[in-house]
């Protein structure tokens, strides 16, 4: 059998409440011993050995936690008996901890993050289950190479491209229009497609990290004002505009951006619309100010933007790291 470690960080898949209820509940209360004692056939797949770095709830994730855990598994998949690395997480901001991941890991090994939209005191918990392909999908010989995944209601994603896409039902998430990766049934392991982007061992941003530049998010919306921008310019080096439709804004908005970007403020235009892509546009930013997001949400935009800044403040250098990555 493989030797995989499971990380936990708590989230719902640890979460605790009235017992048989799916709602009213606290995340990350219960350890992940206490889980896999719950999971006993869980044994059966691999040499399991759990790591308990935090018990929070995934709104409590922040940068320093992003780089603290993957230090940790850069340290652990130096390791010749890790096999491969589990990742337990909450689901709200699961998706922009899987990118920094996907952007900072440097290895081949499996990593698997996954999670869980009932608490585990609920009736018909998904966490187990989620778990247990979890572990599954790090022990498969096909997930070698990957990149980060994502696992959840038997489904693997991208850490690039999984986006929560529904806050109420089990199975959650999704990948805009680029379907998933592949899918589980029970232990099993079937992959379709491949993502096509810089990751892991390719990335230039592979490798451990103990600060990152400041960036922050603006979202327009109907009759917002510049002073926003200006107000975040002052104590942010970048800032990841959620624009409307392909990434719009109004006039006072465009003139803001062209004043601050004289001044070296690096923007990336996203968009608050979910699916769709985001280019260069000569009517909303004449003078390409602003490097276009692509595919990417203005959440995961932040996180390659901070990672680019900290190689490099040349704006078209950053240009070409978002056509990358």
């Amino acid at each position: 059998m493989k030797n995989i470690v499971i990380i936990a960080t708590g989230g719902t898949i640890a979460g605790k409440g009235q017992n048989g209820k799916t709602v009213v509940y606290r995340a990350g209360e219960i350890d992940m011993q206490e889980i896999l004692e719950s999971l006993p056939e869980i044994n059966k797949l691999a040499h399991l050995k759990a790591i308990q770095l935090y018990n929070i709830d995934s709104n409590e994730m922040d940068e320093q936690k992003w780089m603290t855990l993957s230090n940790l598994i850069n340290t652990l998949v130096l390791e010749e008996d890790v096999d491969g690395i589990v990742v337990t997480h909450g689901t709200d901001c699961i998706e922009e901890t899987s990118y920094y991941l996907t952007l900072t890991i440097n290895t081949n090994k499996p990593v698997v993050l996954t999670g869980a939209m009932r608490p585990a005191t609920a009736t018909s918990a998904d966490g187990p289950f989620n778990l247990y392909q979890a572990v599954s999908l790090a022990c498969h010989n096909e997930a070698y190479g990957k990149g980060v995944m994502v696992l959840f209601s038997n489904t693997i994603y991208s850490g690039r491209d999984v986006q929560k896409v529904n806050n109420f039902k089990v199975d959650a998430f999704g990948q805009k229009t680029f379907g998933c990766l592949g899918y589980m049934q029970d232990e099993k392991a079937y992959f379709f497609s491949d993502t096509f982007k810089k990751h892991t061992v390719q990335s230039l941003f592979a490798g451990n990290y103990s600060s990152l530049p400041k960036v922050s998010i603006a979202l327009f919306y109907a009759g917002a004002t510049e002073d926003i921008l200006y107000h975040l310019a002052e104590e942010n080096e970048g800032i990841v505009l959620v624009g409307s439709g392909s990434g719009n804004y109004n006039e006072r908005w465009k003139r803001a951006i062209e004043d601050l970007s004289k001044e070296g403020i690096i923007f990336v235009r996203s968009s608050r619309v979910q699916e769709g892509i985001v280019f260069d546009d000569d009517v909303f930013d004449p003078n390409h100010y602003c490097i276009p997001s692509n595919t990417l949400s203005g959440q995961k935009a932040r996180v390659l933007l901070m990672l680019a800044l900290k190689k490099t403040k040349n704006r078209e250098q950053i240009r070409q790291i978002f056509n990358l990555y």
